[in-house]
């Protein structure tokens, strides 16, 4: 299992401990290093500026918004970043949720799946180069339809370090995980969990027989798993409960909160409504109280470290994960590091 770091996104201001965790990640000659966007920090700024100083980790986005850019944008920041960091970059986007999409972005959200089909597929065009690019979609139209009617399809002006350059998908629901295998080359599961294996397997081979593009044997699932080392599991746990809680509780509108399925597959739905209920009354504290400790244990590895290290060599290492993206400091990356290599 290789090995990435999650530097996510900012909260008030940068995180004080990014850079020493980048550069101990680099040293250690980990897979990747990934960033992320929602509302505050764009994703590429902080991964061009950490990533100007590693030379062995690839440079991923987990995620850029697709509505924060067009897709001829996505794919003009992606060859750049790819020439730059000599062919490390990795491109991850995804959909987002309407909440999101439609408050902060103002785009419509609907019909996501179909969105980002479109969207990777003029990507695709850009980074072949063989043509200019054309599209006649519901969703993007290349040259516009309307407006000045002096559009012209283009090809880019720069040559594409590589035409290959990865795209990875972030996806969550079985369609769109599905989706991810089919046109990608990597999937960026978030809240994955060794008990929802099968669940995901069955939903990735659906999208390698559709297209024949990719197999479980040459296809990134790069993972984000919250790690978090300490003697007392209640106290480790305390730590994820928070996120969880914002996510399944916050992070999306009773009946389309993606984050919220992903927990209810698993067998938490009577917990999920309890949480979610607390979160969006305004009881914040009491949801975060709400989250069992087996439901933290089921998608995080938290406790002790010969307890990470067995449930990590043990149930995780069977999944079909094959990066392990961690977020924490410098320490954290030589402790994971560690354990993955012991």
């Amino acid at each position: 299992m290789r090995l990435g770091l999650n530097v996510g996104y900012w909260g008030a201001g940068p995180p004080p401990a990014a850079a020493d965790a980048v550069a101990a990640a680099d040293a250690l000659e980990w897979d990747s290093i990934w960033t992320a966007e929602a509302y505050g920090s764009d994703a590429l700024s902080p991964l061009a500026w950490w990533g100007a100083t590693t030379t062995n980790v690839h440079l991923g986005t987990a995620i850029m918004q697709m509505s924060a850019r067009t897709p001829t944008a996505a794919a003009m920041a992606a060859m750049t970043m790819d020439h730059l960091s000599g062919g490390r970059f990795r491109l991850g986007i995804g959909a987002s949720g309407p909440q999101v999409v439609e408050g902060w972005y103002g785009q419509p959200y609907p019909r996501p799946l179909e969105r980002t089909r479109e969207y990777v597929d003029v990507i695709r065009q850009v980074l072949a180069r063989e043509a200019p690019v054309e599209i006649d979609g519901r969703h993007y139209q290349l040259p516009h339809d309307g407006g000045a009617g002096l559009g012209k399809a283009l090809k880019p002006t720069i040559h594409p370090l590589r035409t290959d350059l990865p795209i990875y998908l972030a996806a969550e629901g079985p369609k769109n995980v599905a989706l991810a295998a089919e046109i990608c080359d990597g999937w960026l599961p978030l809240f994955f969990g060794p008990k929802a294996d099968d669940f995901y397997r069955t939903a990735l081979s659906a999208g390698f027989e559709t297209s024949g593009r990719h197999s479980f044997e040459t296809f990134d699932i790069a993972a984000t798993v919250p790690v978090v080392p300490h003697d007392d599991i209640e106290v480790a746990a305390d730590f994820v409960r928070p996120m969880l809680a914002l996510y399944i509780g916050g992070m999306g509108a009773k009946g389309a909160n993606f984050h919220f399925d992903v927990f209810a597959r698993q067998g938490w739905e009577a917990e999920c409504h309890a949480i979610q209920d607390l979160y969006l009354g305004g009881h914040k504290g009491d949801a975060i109280a709400a989250v069992p400790t087996e439901m933290v244990e089921d998608v995080a590895l938290v406790g002790p470290a010969p307890k990470i290290a067995d449930e990590l060599h043990g149930r995780w290492s069977e999944t079909c994960v094959t990066t392990l993206v961690v977020s924490g400091d410098a320490d954290l990356v030589r402790l994971v590091d560690g354990i993955v290599r012991s």
